[in-house]
């Protein structure tokens, strides 16, 4: 059979409890264009889910993540997603975002009512169910 591929995700929440999502850009050539998602991306071969979430957030928003935790491995139709979590009070104005149009701060009833790209709903409701953020 053939692997799935394998995605990497990041969710940040901050001491509102609020969730880190960014603005896809709106380009009808990718993957739903224009819609909230989490920030990560596609494990490359030579990489662990950890090491591409590390690599992505680089990339994608200069910063240098360390200290993070995996929430969940999720199997989906088209991938298996790992998503890692960490407390981080950000300052989204001071990152400069090199994919995407804008970063945004989510309550969860705000990231409940919206459609995140890649199913991510699933992973954000049962992240906000399980609440590691609450624990010591």
């Amino acid at each position: 059979t053939l692997m799935k591929r394998q995605g990497c995700s990041i969710l940040f929440v901050n001491e509102q409890r609020q969730i880190l999502l960014f603005l896809r850009d709106d380009l009808p050539h990718i993957p739903y264009p224009n819609t909230w998602d989490v920030p990560g991306g596609h494990v490359e071969e030579d990489e662990t889910p950890a090491q591409c979430i590390v690599r992505e957030m680089k990339e994608e928003m200069g910063l240098h993540l360390e200290g993070f935790d995996l929430f969940s491995v999720k199997e989906f139709s088209d991938r298996i997603e790992h998503t890692f979590w960490k407390r981080s009070d950000l300052k989204i104005g001071e990152i400069s975002l090199q994919e995407g149009q804008r970063l945004k701060w989510f309550s969860e009833e705000e990231a409940k009512a919206t459609v995140l790209a890649y199913g991510f709903n699933e992973i954000v409701a049962e992240f906000f169910a399980k609440a590691p953020f609450l624990k010591p």
